[in-house]
């Protein structure tokens, strides 16, 4: 069934420069998908669409029933609830806890403080760190607060999660545990997008990617048939 449709989508910045094409584009439930490509072909041009940092100048984003394009500002937080986004930098509150980082999602939705206590010790497991609650983002390493980050993006329980470059400032060992909890997460039934140009982890993981080449999809590979080559 699928959670993401877009089609003829175009998006025309205001400096007149086209970031993408008429794009069409279906994601099922439950997927992995990388979405590749160099610098400039779109790829973060199409991940802010879908969860509305930028509206498309024409065509449909349908996600889980919800036409995003046509979203209100005021109703954007109705899309918001079902996303959950990690970036590169963590964006965590330097002056929060581990716990308090995570928990402060929950209490923004005025969630009573048990149930996020039961949530955020759940994610927090799921993720290795429930031993580092009182911790602060500067007593934790790289990997640790990209951990940090992506617990807090899940612990709403998200139906899509979308990862922008979430590798992007760690080594190659402290990436493939972020890409395991990410495979873990994706176990559970949640559907990933995951935007890197670390074509070495996307050949490891043998998942649907999709390359974008100037604003259009130039491949689609399905599951299990990319290779590093191809680009």
């Amino acid at each position: 069934m699928d959670l993401i449709r877009m089609k003829n989508v175009k998006k025309v910045y205001k400096n007149g420069v086209t970031a993408v094409y008429d794009l069409d584009l279906t994601i099922e439930k439950g997927e992995f998908v990388f979405v590749i490509g160099s610098t400039g072909c779109g790829k973060s041009t199409l991940i802010k669409m879908l969860y509305r940092a930028e509206k498309p100048t024409s065509g449909i984003i349908n996600i889980g029933g919800i036409d995003v394009a046509k979203l209100k500002n005021r109703n954007v937080y109705k899309i918001r609830r079902k996303i959950g986004v990690v970036f590169q930098d963590f964006k965590l509150l330097e002056r929060s806890t581990v716990y308090e980082n995570v928990a402060f999602t929950l209490e923004v939705f005025g969630i009573p403080k048990a149930e996020i206590h039961e949530k955020v010790l759940k994610v927090l497991d799921l993720v290795g760190l429930k031993h580092k609650v009182k911790n602060y983002p500067n007593q934790l390493s790289g990997g640790e607060q990209q951990r940090v980050a992506i617990a807090r993006a899940i612990v709403n329980g998200p139906k899509l999660l979308i990862c922008d470059e979430p590798t992007g400032n760690l080594d190659e060992t402290t990436s493939l545990g972020i890409m395991q909890v990410l495979e873990e997460i994706n176990k559970l039934g949640t559907t990933i997008i995951m935007v890197t140009h670390d074509t070495d982890i996307v050949q490891r993981m043998q998942k649907r990617v999709v390359l974008l080449d100037s604003g259009r999809i130039l491949k689609d590979y399905e599951k299990g048939t990319y290779r590093h080559e191809a680009i």
